[in-house]
């Protein structure tokens, strides 16, 4: 479950990064809104799924109460869940 819930990891964080790195510079630097809001809906919808699967795949696997903290903060910061993969990685290795 754990190697789940970091490939869904993996594709929050990718989205946040089109989101930020693509689509906002498109609309701000080049005049191009149109790539917003299907980009922020697929970010939105990676991150509902990242948060309903941290409760799905990791309850019961051993994350103390500072992992769950550091892995729920993880979502709201760019590269956060990238920086994240190496404890979740660790745990799975554990488990």
């Amino acid at each position: 479950m754990i190697r789940t819930f970091r490939y869904i990891g993996l594709l929050e964080g990718i989205t946040t990064l089109a989101l930020f790195l693509v689509a906002m510079p498109a609309k701000y630097w080049f005049g191009f809104p149109q790539l917003v809001p299907p980009v922020g809906l697929i970010h939105g919808v990676a991150f509902i799924l990242y948060l309903l699967a941290m409760v799905i795949c990791l309850w019961g696997r051993g994350f103390s109460g500072w992992e769950w903290a550091r892995t729920t903060l993880a979502a709201f910061f760019p590269f956060g869940t990238f920086i994240n993969d190496g404890l979740l990685k660790r745990k799975q290795v554990g488990a």
